[in-house]
Formats: C-alpha cells, structure tokens, sequence
C-alpha cells in the first residue's frame, strides 16, 4: 500500500507512437489537502475512489488506498468533488521493464504532458525514453491536487 512514483515533464508527443493504451480520465477531489488527499477517478468505464497520504521527504513513497466503485457512485461524487476537475487522457508506454503513465492534460491544465512511473524501491533504475524530460516527482505544483486548485494555464 505504498506508492513510489517518480514524475517527469514530457517534451514531445513522440510516446504517443509507442503507447500500448489511452484511456480518458476525469477526476476531482473530496479532499485536497496535503496530508491526505480522497480522489474520484473515472477511467472509461471502470471508476475508483482513492486515498493518499502525504509524501515523504523525497516526495516519491506515499501511502495509498485504492477502491473500485460504480461508474454512477463516482459521477455522484465528482457534485461533491471541491472546484477544479482533472481531464486527461493517459497513455501507458512500456519502457524496458517498466510502463509508464504519461498524461495528456485539458481544460484549464492544457499544454502540459507529465509522465509518472511506479517503482518497488526510491533507489530502482529504469531506463529514460528520449521524450522524458525535467523530473519534477518532489515538486508539489505538478500534483493533480494542486492543479486542480491551481491550472497550468495561470502560472
């Protein structure tokens, strides 16, 4: 139930010809502060509720608790949701051993593209595709909690 992630901006549309999937996600958030955020996912068909906890000093491992309920439970919940829905679409692209999640932001968050991968430990290498760029996993603006309050498109 702990989460290690690394998160990379994206510098070009080039993992679009590699991805082995793309599914459109909405999601908004019961809770968005930082020692725990209650998201609402719908990914397609399928919908989730998940709980984080805050990260810690290296901002890659995180506590996280992940349910899935019905597609019409979450639509329900996305009215209770605070301002500022999430819409993206995410492209999963297999790199060597691993498969990263590179999501295409819309809306207020147009323009960027960020990239996240899933380790089993904070020291586990991986291989870096040509289009990965900046990482930007300890920097909490590029934290779908805070851009849901704070859009890309207004820095």
């Amino acid at each position: 139930m702990i989460e290690i992630e690394r998160k990379f901006l994206v510098t070009s549309e080039d993992f679009k010809k590699e991805a082995l999937s793309q599914k459109r996600i909405q999601q908004g958030y019961l809770s968005s502060i930082p020692e725990r955020t209650v998201r609402v996912r719908i990914k397609e068909n399928q919908a989730f509720l998940t709980i984080k906890g805050a990260s810690n000093e290296t901002g890659m491992s995180r506590f996280e608790w992940e349910k899935e309920i019905s597609v019409d439970e979450a639509k329900k919940l996305l009215l209770l949701c605070e301002k500022g829905v999430i819409d993206k679409t995410r492209f999963e692209v297999k790199i060597g051993n691993h498969t990263y999640e590179v999501d295409e932001f819309y809306g207020e968050n147009q323009g960027l593209i960020m990239a996240e991968i899933e380790l089993n430990s904070e020291n586990e290498t991986f291989e870096k595709p040509n289009w990965l760029g900046k990482e930007v996993t300890n920097d909490k603006r590029y934290y779908n909690s805070y851009l849901s309050k704070n859009p890309f498109t207004l820095w």
